[in-house]
């Protein structure tokens, strides 16, 4: 039955038995799902939930195949030893990355792995046409890794502005698409529920979930990638979208009065003036893996004479403007760099960039930590299931209680 609505979040005021229970199996499903593995009795401690009560929601997520208990660990304590509830990989969702060098897809399970990845090489930039083309023919290869899982939707982290209420492509502008409706297309294709976001803040939501940016406090990300620069904000574990859910563009920041010009029709944005293929152009490494070209970095910073220590030089220097400015206006607890972006922080150090954003406003607290991704190449993908993942995450109940094989309907 439909029970009325709260009166706030979290909030029991006016609700039903039903819409009660349902508050709890998210609470227990949100708690495994973020932190992991966890006894019985950590899930008491942790939700306040009496221990009857939470073994009742851990016997119904189970049914519906969103969490596993595993086998208790011997320990040395006094009493039995508690199996483990962990997020089950029973439940999976089809993540996709378009990028303009490649397309990704991968099946990534409840728990936040991927459990099967298939990397497209382009020859050139795909249209929106190819695209799914690509990904519906790639879904279709990978149907026997699904076993007997349940594929609750395919997420896809898109490169540029994106219409949230119904995954259009408002400027995807490496990608050349604009105005295009990516989830209705991809649905079409696949039969599958398909939920589209911008791919930075599935970056950023990955890493505050799985990765580096956990806890409570900001938490900026950038990465640097084929298609530019893009951002993400979280606060206290909320995603800051803004007023049309575009918030975080700091590849549009300025950070040269004399650079290149960009896309957008400025001049010296931070992500024409930072990029992977302006080192590759000035070292002559011609087109190498990312992995090959973090090597080069390395080892051309190592030698300060060299073209390529030239250029990294020049890339932090702009970068550390940037950072300069997100420091002062949000003084945050942690700046997550991923992508070349990460790169160049393992070229140089955390040391050195800090070094160079100084001075900054002193703040309430020490200097923001500047690390590189936890999650890597992994992480934009782990952010595009969980798009999928958000919906079953509210409401356990949207779940069977007997999970049938393969794709569930839309």
């Amino acid at each position: 039955m439909d029970g009325a609505r709260t009166d706030a979040p979290g909030s029991t005021l006016g609700a039903t038995i039903d819409d009660i229970r349902r508050q709890n199996l998210a609470q227990v499903l949100r708690l495994v799902h973020r932190d992991g593995p966890m006894s019985r009795a950590e899930i008491t401690k942790a939700t306040a939930l009496n221990r009857s009560t939470v073994g009742g929601l851990v016997s119904e997520l189970s049914h519906r195949g969103l969490v596993v208990e595993n086998p208790a660990v011997a320990v040395r304590k006094v009493g039995r030893p508690s199996p483990s509830v962990a997020a089950s990989d029973q439940a999976t969702a089809i993540a996709v990355n378009p990028e303009v060098d490649a397309v990704d897809v991968a099946l990534v399970g409840l728990s936040g792995r991927v459990l099967h990845r298939v990397r497209y090489r382009n020859e050139r930039t795909p249209t929106v046409g190819e695209f799914v083309n690509v990904v519906s023919a790639i879904i279709e290869g990978m149907r026997p890794a699904f076993g007997d899982t349940a594929v609750l939707g395919v997420g896809v982290a898109l490169p540029g502005l994106v219409r949230e209420l119904d995954g259009s492509a408002i400027l995807a502008p490496h990608l050349g698409w604009r105005d295009a409706p990516i989830g209705r297309l991809v649905e079409e294709a696949t039969g599958m529920r398909v939920v589209v976001g911008n791919d930075a803040n599935c970056g950023v939501v990955a890493e505050t979930t799985f990765g580096a940016g956990r806890g409570d406090g900001v938490v900026i990300y950038l990465n640097g990638g084929a298609s530019g620069i893009g951002g993400g904000i979280v606060i206290n574990g909320r995603l800051v979208g803004g007023e049309g859910g575009n918030a975080g563009e700091f590849g549009h920041t300025a950070v040269s009065t004399r650079g290149r010009r960009c896309h957008c029709g400025a001049t010296g944005c931070l992500e024409t003036e930072v990029r992977r293929d302006r080192f590759v152009e000035a070292t002559g490494l011609g087109d190498v893996e990312p992995a090959a070209v973090l090597e080069a970095m390395i080892a051309a910073w190592l030698d300060p004479g060299s073209a390529g220590a030239a250029e990294i030089d020049r890339q932090v220097n702009r970068l550390a403007v940037a950072l300069r400015s997100i420091v002062n206006i949000f003084n945050p607890r942690t700046i997550i760099l991923g992508g070349h972006l990460a790169h160049l922080l393992a070229a140089v150090g955390e040391a050195e960039i800090h070094r160079r954003i100084a001075p900054t406003l002193p703040g309430g607290g020490s200097e923001p930590e500047i690390v590189g991704a936890m999650l890597h190449d992994e992480l934009l993908l782990i952010g595009a299931a969980e798009l999928v993942f958000a919906r079953t995450l509210a409401d356990p109940t949207s779940m069977p209680t007997r999970v049938e094989p393969a794709v569930l309907s839309r």
